[in-house]
């Protein structure tokens, strides 16, 4: 490429949103420039979603082992982490291989540059030493990075991220947790799986604070019976590190001490050095705005964790195909986020879609809700050891309709699939009592949740 050239299109960041907007734009026949520095595909293939499930998955296998009776205990099944670790560096990146993404994308057409890159004006972007001139599009698709909490001490010490813990490849003695989110909590019962003494410290009053209240209760209770040490409700104060040891000060003195510390306090955009100043953009906005169209500023649009919209792949896929859209100039619906859905695979696994009923009331909703719990039902009763499960509805009674639905269980993510399509398309709550659900399956539960709607 020459120092100045013109090109239909530049796409600023090629993890996954980014890379889907690239290829798509490529075989519609325009000229595109895909820029990353680090690997083509982002956070979720390589440390983030992918192998953190590797080692979920695997964890989840001794448990249910464990939970035979009469043909294993605890002291019966054990693991060597290694094969896990190695299937997780080996595997978690074949689909992803940085240079076989790269190589499909330029087989598109698409020309690709290993770099950082930044706006430079409207229709202008630096990168990697060359200004490109862009005729029709500049997409920020840049990420995001850990949020780390101003804990004095912290900045002194050799922490993990969520990048470090998935890339361990010896097990662990013990293992602080600093942050009781999804990232957090998954990690660290796959770890006391693998048998790390584990200490979970998490600020808020309850685990997954952004979920409904009795899905926090239940997986503290669980992750407790598993011997895993929960501490809500606790704010770290300081840290230090010495002689190969960590040690967190939380509020009130006490000292926890681990072999590792790991940060899973949250995540934000990324969106420092990228010029936003020069496109009329406020550089300091801790998401960037973007309309219903993905449109940040006239001819920039913006995909993924930097929109600040949930930072989920799913998410940046789902914008990524509006982004594409929008820039050829075909119609389509504006971004709905009503049913916005999440897991959390920790066991038991914590599906939810839309609004809490916390956030429901917040928006000045005359809220009902009803909860079944899963060991109530045919299934938890034949499931027994490991049933531990909810599913709680959140409806606007005036309309009539679910607005939000959590599903938490041992397919509570799967489960969840239905009750999103109810949020989504805004089914009666009449009509889903007349259903037939199967039987016996874990989705059942939902008739009795619906049955306690307005009783709880």
């Amino acid at each position: 490429m020459a120092n100045f050239i013109e090109v239909d299109a530049v796409v600023i960041g090629m993890g996954v949103g980014g890379e889907h907007v690239a290829e798509r734009l490529a075989e519609e026949g325009l000229d595109v420039v895909g820029v990353e520095a680090e690997l083509v595909g982002g956070e979720c293939p390589y440390w983030a979603c992918i192998p953190s499930k590797m080692m979920v998955r695997a964890g989840n296998l001794l448990a249910e082992a464990r939970r035979v009776p009469g043909m294993a205990g605890d002291s019966q099944v054990v693991a060597d982490f290694a094969p896990v670790a190695a299937r997780i560096r080996d595997e978690a990146t074949d689909d992803w291989n940085d240079q076989v993404a790269v190589d499909r994308f330029t087989r598109k057409g698409g020309h690709f540059v290993r770099g950082r890159a930044r706006l430079a004006g409207p229709g202008r972007v630096e990168a990697d030493g060359q200004v490109l001139a862009v005729r029709r599009a500049v997409v920020l698709a840049t990420g995001s990075r850990p949020q780390i909490p101003p804990v004095p001490g912290l900045d002194q010490v050799p922490y993990w991220t969520n990048r470090q813990a998935v890339s361990v490849k010896e097990p662990l003695a013990s293992l602080l947790v600093l942050g009781g989110g999804a990232v957090g909590v998954e990690l660290a019962q796959a770890f006391a799986r693998f048998g790390a003494a584990v200490t979970v410290v998490e600020a808020m009053e309850r685990l997954l604070p952004a979920e409904e209240s009795e899905v926090g209760t239940l997986l503290a209770d669980v992750l407790r019976e598993e011997g895993i040490s929960v501490r809500t409700g606790a704010r770290a104060t300081g840290v230090r590190h010495a002689d190969d040891v960590f040690r967190l000060t939380l509020d009130g003195g006490e000292e926890l001490t681990s072999q590792q510390l790991l940060v899973a306090t949250g995540r934000r955009p990324r969106l420092d050095g990228l010029g936003l100043e020069s496109v009329g953009l406020d550089p300091a906005v801790r998401a960037l705005p973007v309309d219903g169209q993905m449109r940040a500023a006239t001819g920039v649009w913006g995909v993924g964790d930097v929109t600040g919209q949930g930072l989920f792949t799913h998410v940046a896929m789902y914008q990524a195909e509006i982004a594409v859209r929008d820039i050829l100039g075909r119609p389509g619906p504006e971004a709905d986020y009503r049913a916005l859905p999440r897991v959390t695979f920790t066991d038991p696994e914590v599906g939810s879609v839309g609004l809490s009923e916390h956030a429901a009331r917040e928006r000045g909703l005359r809220v009902r809700t009803g909860t079944a719990w899963v060991p109530s039902s045919a299934r938890g009763w034949i499931h027994k050891a490991g049933n531990a499960g909810l599913i709680k509805l959140v409806e606007d009674a005036d309309r009539g309709v679910l607005v939000g639905a959590t599903s938490a269980g041992p397919a509570g993510g799967e489960v969840l699939y239905g009750l999103a399509v109810a949020v989504q398309a805004e089914v009666p709550v009449d009509g889903l009592r007349h259903m037939i659900y199967a039987y016996p399956t874990f989705h059942r539960a939902m008739e009795d949740a619906l049955a306690a709607l307005g009783l709880d």
